[in-house]
């Protein structure tokens, strides 16, 4: 049995638009997914360790999370240059991704030959400059010159799936190489999983260039009307019957006139063509904090998780430990990231959203009721994380796709760069706040993110209505 329409999109399957399913060619789909995957891995490859290996320089926790958050703080000072230099393509950031990330990492892995703490710093710091691609894979998952309207969150799924086997590879490959150790001062525990990755990201930039094919630059926006929301005072239509769309696909003049929006400008901010209702506001607005809160809550986590574990009687973890444990909840949540591909085709946006953000506030009360109760256990404190990490991930899947059906086309840049710099300031705060969790209280640490995840639900159900718009 079908489902209920929830978008108010009630049209058979025959009667779909062939251009809503539209999906890029594979090969540069998969190095898009692919990039956003290896992305994660290096941000989360050093968490692990990070912490000793500050502490060996002479460093300290809050150094350590400083360490993990500031590639996004540098990200986000670099995005807009990046953009005036992309041409509204995606080759040259990808280059730019690929050098940083290569760079970068070299220069982490020498910060323990030099004994000189700054350069795990100016590592990362490089390292920024290739983050900025998370923004240009989101973006070309909700291009509208590449990508139906109605193929957005299941693309946008498949980027959730790199981020969740990141989140998981990257902490085991980690605390690995950190148990196995290489006992040298070169290639250690320390320094190990950078060498590792500056050697990955060489090998995916030969790939790059030989599978990789940008947007053509004659590459237009067919027309899409943007999504109006259903509310109370908007009349609801009748179902379009098959005839009424016989009709319509007859008429000769439908075909010939269909309009064209123009490339997007690179420079300039986009003028709109026609002006944004106060509902569609609060919907950006709701996008954006929802994109925030699931990265600082999941940056949070991944900073903590090592520092708690290792100052916790309970667990007393070593850096192998704590990254075995973050990634054994990122591989429970894999088979349940893998099932939302599918489920976003059936599923609105809406939901799934509410559905990611009320299992992770349940997850994070369970926690609060541990720490209370000082009940705390590894079984109890990986179900809390498992929580966590899958609502999380489930809901960030939601914000660019959501926007880019309710939005022009040509805003598609914009919204996504909005959503971006949201999600950096989440990662960025996250971190720091995950590295000084147990300075300021656990009670605190975790009070924090329930008041933030408490607050967008309020916004969703306000705005409930308003965020209406095509499954898949």
């Amino acid at each position: 049995m079908q489902p209920p329409a929830d978008d108010g999109d009630r049209l058979s399957a025959t009667s779909i638009d062939p251009e809503e399913l539209r999906i890029p060619k594979k090969s540069s789909l998969s190095i898009i997914v692919i990039c956003n995957c290896l992305l994660q891995v290096s941000f989360f490859i050093i968490v692990s360790s990070s912490n000793d290996y500050a502490k060996r320089l002479g460093g300290d926790s809050t150094f350590s999370g400083i360490v993990i958050g500031i590639p996004t703080a540098i990200s986000a000072l670099a995005l807009i240059p990046i953009i005036r230099y992309d041409k509204g393509g995606y080759t040259r950031p990808l280059n730019i991704s690929c050098a940083s990330m290569i760079l970068g990492h070299i220069l982490y892995a020498c910060a323990y030959q030099t004994s000189w703490l700054y350069l795990i710093l100016i590592g990362r710091i490089i390292n920024g400059f290739g983050f900025t691609m998370w923004m240009y894979c989101k973006r070309y998952c909700s291009d509208a010159r590449i990508v139906g309207i109605r193929r957005r969150t299941t693309l946008a799924s498949f980027l959730v799936v790199g981020q969740g086997l990141g989140m998981s590879l990257g902490p085991f490959a980690g605390g690995l190489l950190y148990k196995v150790g290489f006992r040298n001062t070169v290639f250690n525990g320390f320094t190990s999983p950078s060498w590792v990755m500056a050697a990955v990201w060489c090998c995916f930039w030969v790939c790059t260039r030989l599978f990789f094919v940008d947007v053509p630059k004659d590459a237009r926006y067919t027309s899409q009307p943007p999504s109006q929301p259903l509310t109370e005072s908007t009349p609801t239509t009748n179902t379009p019957s098959p005839d009424d769309d016989k009709e319509k696909t007859s008429d000769p003049t439908t075909k010939d006139t269909i309009p064209i929006y123009p490339p997007p400008p690179t420079t300039t901010t986009p003028t709109p063509k026609y002006k944004m209702s106060l509902t569609q506001i609060g919907v950006l607005s709701c996008m954006c904090w929802f994109a925030m809160t699931c990265f600082f809550i999941l940056g949070a986590w991944e900073a903590n998780l090592p520092v708690f574990g290792s100052t916790t009687p309970q667990f007393h973890w070593s850096p192998t430990a704590s990254g075995n444990f973050i990634a054994l909840g990122g591989i429970s949540c894999f088979p349940f990231l893998i099932l939302n591909i599918f489920l976003t085709r059936r599923i609105s946006d809406r939901l799934t959203l509410l559905f990611g953000a009320s299992l992770g506030l349940s997850a994070s009360l369970v926690f609060l009721s541990l720490l209370r109760t000082s009940k705390l256990n590894y079984g109890s404190v990986f179900m809390c994380w498992w929580g966590v990490a899958l609502g999380f991930n489930i809901a960030s899947t939601t914000p660019v796709s959501l926007l880019s059906k309710q939005l022009p086309p040509e805003w598609n840049g914009w919204v996504s760069l909005a959503i971006q710099y949201s999600m950096y300031t989440g990662r960025v705060t996250g971190a720091i706040w995950g590295g000084s969790g147990v300075k300021v209280g656990m009670m605190n640490y975790i009070g924090l993110q329930i008041g933030l995840v408490g607050l967008g639900l309020v916004m969703l159900m306000i705005l409930w209505d308003g965020l209406k718009a095509k499954r898949g």
